[in-house]
């Protein structure tokens, strides 16, 4: 096997690894593992231990089937694309619930909110005087998809009648179409797909209901709106980088090239990961990583009320929200980065059965 293949068979799931392993610094202090929990029991042993056994044992079984993904692809064909990446996120959520179990035991055993005030807060002027959506941002994914209609349209009639549209880790064609319209600016459909989407769902997203804290509610609104905005314009980017890998990986289709290059295929990709992750990183999930303030201004005095515990609404380990009764269509990730559907809200089903339904149908262009 290549080089370009090897880097391919590592790349993807080493990002899957660190992705899992760092997904505990991405959340508030008051969200260890998905469980809600009052700020003054953030700093509690279990917690802490629970985060270094999850860690732990990532890294390990993670390491191991990364290794084991490489030493396969170097050594025989005996190579499943996507196993080891499933492997490590199966490994990652079996970690995830453990730890998550523990935390909600020690949470209920020890009646952490026994005494507290709970309460919910909102700020109006989010709604009144909301940040703009940064549009410019979006400009160059519609830049790249422009290029690629504009290509595609001045290389169709040099297409063969018969060309590649499918290659293995290695780079070498294993499927092949009958130039049509459809099979040929195929990848521009993708492109044009993949794009929307991010943009619907990033517009959507941008005036989800936010996950304000009453014991600071002026400084967790002021991190709200930092928090968005930056989201927003690291998954714009993620579109960008996503429709450059498909006109690379589309542009030695068009030349009828009997091998394509894993690498430039991917790099855009990783790139646009990279750039999420870091965003991630050094925002937090809800700006919980930000400061107060830009100017360096103290903190607003706390309330002592604390943010109500709503573990009830939570399910399949913290992943999906279910709440009839809020009629928000998007709400903030309880682990991760950036927002997910509230599935008691019948619309966020419908959108995410059209999402689907769409993806599914695309490939039906290219017979």
């Amino acid at each position: 096997m290549n080089s370009g293949a090897l880097l391919v068979d590592a790349a993807v799931p080493l990002l899957v690894l660190a992705v899992a392993w760092l997904t505990p610094s991405l959340t508030s202090p008051t969200l260890p593992f998905g469980v809600r929990i009052p700020a003054v029991r953030a700093d509690s042993p279990v917690i802490a231990e629970q985060r270094k056994r999850y860690r732990r044992l990532v890294g390990t079984a993670g390491g191991a089937l990364v290794a084991l993904n490489v030493g396969l692809s170097a050594t025989t064909h005996l190579v499943w694309p996507g196993v080891v990446p499933a492997l490590i996120l199966a490994v990652c959520l079996a970690a995830f619930r453990q730890a998550r179990v523990a935390i909600a035991a020690a949470k209920r055993d020890e009646d952490w909110y026994r005494g507290l005030r709970q309460g919910v807060v909102t700020d109006t002027s989010l709604r009144t005087d909301p940040e703009r959506f940064p549009h410019l941002w979006s400009i160059p994914a519609l830049l790249i998809v422009a290029g690629t209609v504009v290509t595609g349209i001045v290389l169709y009639p040099s297409v063969p009648d018969r060309f590649a549209v499918h290659f293995n880790a290695s780079g070498i064609p294993d499927g092949f179409a009958t130039k049509s319209v459809g099979s040929v600016f195929f990848p521009v459909f993708v492109q044009a797909g993949v794009t929307a989407t991010i943009l619907v769902l990033s517009w959507f997203s941008f005036r989800a209901r936010p996950e304000l804290d009453p014991a600071r509610p002026a400084d967790s609104a002021r991190r709200h709106r930092r928090f968005s905005v930056r989201a927003v314009i690291s998954l714009l980017l993620l579109a960008g980088c996503v429709d450059v890998s498909i006109l690379a990986g589309a542009w030695p289709i068009w030349h009828a090239d009997q091998n394509l290059s894993p690498v430039l295929v991917l790099l855009p990709l990783l790139t646009g990961l990279a750039i999420v992750v870091g965003v991630a990183l050094r925002t937090g999930q809800g700006g919980s990583r930000l400061p107060a303030a830009d100017d360096g201004a103290p903190e607003e005095e706390n309330s002592g009320v604390v943010r109500r515990d709503d573990d009830q609404y939570w399910r399949g380990a913290g992943s999906l929200y279910v709440n009839r009764d809020d009629p928000s269509l998007f709400v903030q990730k309880r682990f991760g980065f950036g927002w997910t559907l509230n599935f008691g809200n019948p619309r966020a089903v419908l959108l995410l059965a059209l999402i689907l339904g769409l993806s599914l149908a695309l490939p039906l262009i290219v017979r």
